[in-house]
């Protein structure tokens, strides 16, 4: 059972145009405010549990299966899969003879090891083809509402500015001033330097010669060294803030989503006023954002880069 949510009547369509670059993801953004309930008028979550007393052993096994040769750097072996899949030999022999027939896996025998099948990887570029940013991205905005109380962006970078997507805040949420505009400079914005933080050099270079760093507020960053140094602190604890330096009073803090390839691919950011936002929640609150932004990766078939 899918939970429903109300959606105000603010709403702005993106085309899903392939011409259009980072937008063509996206089919539609919109600003909402969640629901909790299921049609029923149950809890969602009760639904879920329910659920689990569906689910096929054999099925969820062989799956297990494909998971870990997914992970693998090279072909296993028959012992080195059981032991993974905590299985015995026989029973992962009788899944991997199942996976091959339906050429989701095969046997290297050059390598004498199992790996990953040419339907898998079909399976796979499909998804691809077929994901979405927002869907994807609105439960998890909803859930990071309900945590932080806060304002909730999704953004992606799009001829060097960043281009908002959807926004989620509830009735508390509202009583705050976010500007209500569907682009921004990234060097003054969480959500831009957490994309920017992702990019190379030559890359940030380009955007600033282009775009150039417009001073809004006595906090913003006005010289790429210290644009540098700011996106030196995002890669190190995985978010980015904004100390009121694109609206006086306003903070926000942001972290990044990551593609199959591990590139930056759009950011979710939490925004909120200055007294709301206060210098002892900053840490919890982009530990908060970066576990969803992690969770909206793991979900799109993403992979977080392993710090160096």
């Amino acid at each position: 059972m899918k939970a429903q949510a109300h959606t105000s009547t603010a709403r702005r369509i993106i085309h899903d145009d392939p011409s259009e670059g980072a937008a063509a993801i996206i089919k539609t953004a919109i600003i909402e405010t969640p629901r909790v309930k299921n049609d029923n008028g149950k809890d969602a979550k009760a639904d879920a549990k329910a659920d689990r007393g569906q689910v096929v052993q054999s099925l969820c096994r062989a799956l297990n299966i494909l998971t870990i040769l997914g992970s693998n750097d090279g072909p296993m072996t028959l012992t080195e899969l059981s032991e993974a899949a905590t299985l015995s030999p026989s029973t992962t022999h009788r899944l991997l003879t199942t996976l091959q027939y339906e050429r989701y896996v095969r046997f290297d025998q050059s390598a004498r090891g199992w790996v990953v099948g040419v339907q898998a990887y079909m399976t796979g570029a499909n998804f691809l083809k077929t994901r979405n940013l927002v869907d994807v991205a609105r439960p998890r905005m909803r859930r990071l509402m309900e945590e932080s109380s806060e304002i909730v962006n999704l953004a992606v970078e799009e001829n060097g500015e960043a281009l908002y997507l959807a926004r989620v805040g509830g009735p508390r949420a509202a009583q705050v001033a976010v500007p209500q505009t569907d682009r921004t400079l990234l060097h003054c914005s969480a959500v831009g330097k957490a994309l920017l933080a992702g990019m190379p050099e030559t890359k940030i270079q380009t955007i600033v010669t282009q775009r150039g760093m417009r001073q809004f507020t006595r906090s913003t960053l006005s010289s790429l060294p210290a644009l540098y140094r700011d996106l030196t602190l995002v890669r190190t604890r995985g978010y980015a803030l904004d100390q009121e330096e694109r609206v006086s009073g306003l903070r926000c803090v942001a972290a990044p989503i990551f593609d199959e390839n591990s590139r930056v691919m759009g950011a979710l950011s939490l925004s909120g006023s200055s007294r709301r936002i206060e210098d002892a929640r900053l840490r919890a609150l982009g530990e908060m954002v970066k576990r969803a932004a992690a969770a909206v990766t793991q979900e799109l078939g993403g992979r977080v880069p392993v710090p160096n």
